[in-house]
C-alpha cells in the first residue's frame, strides 16, 4: 500500500498537476475569447457559432485529467456549468448576460459553480426550480455566518472520520458502507463547493447565493431537487432547460400539463449530464443505470406534484415523516442505481488512495521544513 501511495504522489506531481495547470490556462483564455466575444458578436446563432469551438473545447479539456479529485471537479465546472452558462450567454441569457459584468466576475461566474446574491425586486416571481403552477413555499432564511461555519466544520470533522473508519472496512457491514459513501458523496461535494465559493466571495467582495440548504431536511422530492440538493446546477437548468421546455409545451398541451415534460425534459438532461461525468470518472460505458436514476426521480416527482394538486392542501404528512420518506427514498434509489455506476469506476479505492496520498505528500513537506536550519543557525 505504502508503494502505491508513493506512485500517487509521483504521479501527481509529475504529471496531473502540469496537466490541471495546463486545462484551467486553457479555460482561462478561452473565457477571455468568449467575454470579448460577447461584446462583438450578435446574441443568436453568431453568438452561439463563434462560442461553437470553446463548448467543443470544454468537453474535451477533463480528458486530460486522471485523478477522481481534480478530474471530475473540473468536468462538473467546465463540460458541465460552464458550457451550460455560455450556450445561456449565446442567447443573451443567464447570468453571463448581465452587461454591467466586469471581465473578473465574468471569469468568475463562467468557470466556477457561484452565482451572485442579487437583491429581490417587490413582488419577485420565486425562481426555485420549481413549477410555475405548484403552490409557493417559503424561501429558506438566510443562515447566518457563524452557523454556516459550524455547520461545514461538523461536516469536515465527519467526513475526516468517515476516511479513517474506511480502514476497519473489512469488519463492517458492505451496506453500512455504501450509506456511508452516500453521506460522504454529499459531505465531500458540499465542502468543495463551498471552499471553492469562499474563494470566490473573498476575491470577488460579492455575497453568493448557497450552493447546498440542508438537503437531509427536505419534506419532499420537489423540495429536495429544487430548493436543497446543489442548487448551482437547479439555477442553470431552470433556466437552459425547464423554461424553454414549458414554455413549448405550453402551447402544445395547456397550462395545466406544461410542467410534466418540462420536469421529465430536466431530469433527462441531468441524467445525461451525469453519465458524462461518470464517463470522465472511469472512460467506462455508460450502462444506463444514471439514467434510470434521475428518469424515475423526474416520474415520482411529477406524480407529486400532481397529488398536491389533487389534494390542495387538504392533506399533508406530518413534516418529520415526509423528510423520513424522502431521505430513504433518495437513499434506497441511490445505493440501487446511482453508487453502484461510481463503484464500477473504483471511485472509492481511487478517492482512498489520494487522500492517503495528499496525507503523506503534507507529511513529508513537514518533516522536510522541520528540518531546513534557520537563519541564525546557518550564519553560526
Amino acid at each position: 500500500m505504502e508503494g502505491e501511495i508513493k506512485d500517487v504522489i509521483k504521479y501527481w506531481v509529475e504529471g496531473e498537476i502540469s496537466n490541471f495547470v495546463e486545462v484551467w490556462l486553457s479555460v482561462y483564455v478561452s473565457l477571455c475569447y468568449c467575454y470579448l466575444a460577447g461584446k462583438i458578436v450578435q446574441k443568436g446563432m453568431p453568438r452561439f457559432l463563434a462560442f461553437l469551438p470553446i463548448i467543443c473545447l470544454f468537453i474535451y479539456l477533463p480528458l486530460k485529467l486522471h485523478t477522481l479529485h481534480l478530474g471530475v471537479t473540473t468536468a462538473f465546472f467546465v463540460a458541465w456549468l460552464s458550457n451550460f452558462k455560455l450556450l445561456m450567454f449565446a442567447f443573451h441569457r443567464g447570468p453571463l448576460s448581465d452587461p454591467s459584468l466586469s471581465f473578473p466576475r465574468f471569469i468568475a461566474l463562467a468557470c466556477l459553480p457561484i452565482r451572485i446574491r442579487q437583491k429581490p425586486p417587490p413582488e419577485e416571481t420565486p425562481q426555485n426550480g420549481h413549477p410555475e403552477n405548484t403552490p409557493p413555499q417559503k424561501e429558506w432564511p438566510k443562515k447566518k455566518s457563524h452557523r454556516s461555519v459550524v455547520s461545514y466544520a461538523t461536516k469536515g470533522v465527519l467526513l475526516a472520520s468517515m476516511i479513517k473508519l474506511y480502514d476497519y472496512s473489512d469488519q463492517i457491514n458492505p451496506l453500512i458502507i455504501w450509506i456511508l459513501y452516500c453521506f460522504h458523496m454529499y459531505f465531500a461535494l458540499e465542502i468543495i463547493l463551498a471552499i471553492v465559493a469562499t474563494m470566490a466571495r473573498v476575491s470577488l467582495g460579492a455575497e453568493l447565493e448557497p450552493t447546498f440548504n440542508e438537503p437531509l431536511f427536505s419534506s419532499s422530492l420537489q423540495d429536495f431537487w429544487g430548493r436543497r440538493w446543489n442548487l448551482m446546477v437547479t439555477r442553470i437548468l431552470r433556466p437552459s432547460v425547464y423554461e424553454p421546455v414549458h414554455k413549448l409545451a405550453e402551447k402544445l398541451l395547456g397550462r395545466e400539463l406544461a410542467s410534466v415534460p418540462a420536469v421529465l425534459g430536466t431530469f433527462v438532461v441531468s441524467a445525461l449530464m451525469h453519465e458524462l461525468i461518470f464517463y470522465y470518472m472511469g472512460r467506462a460505458r455508460p450502462t444506463g443505470k444514471l439514467t434510470g436514476f434521475f428518469l424515475l426521480h423526474g416520474v415520482c416527482m411529477v406524480v407529486e406534484v400532481a397529488a398536491k394538486k389533487a389534494l390542495k392542501s387538504r392533506w399533508r404528512l406530518p413534516r418529520f415523516l415526509s423528510t423520513a420518506l424522502v431521505v430513504v427514498f433518495v437513499m434506497v434509489t441511490g445505493l440501487w442505481l446511482f453508487l453502484p455506476e461510481m463503484l464500477r469506476n473504483n471511485a472509492d479505492v481511487r478517492a482512498l488512495k489520494e487522500y492517503a496520498a495528499i496525507g503523506a505528500f503534507v507529511r513529508d513537506v513537514g518533516r522536510a521544513l522541520a528540518f531546513v536550519p534557520s537563519g541564525n543557525a546557518t550564519s553560526a
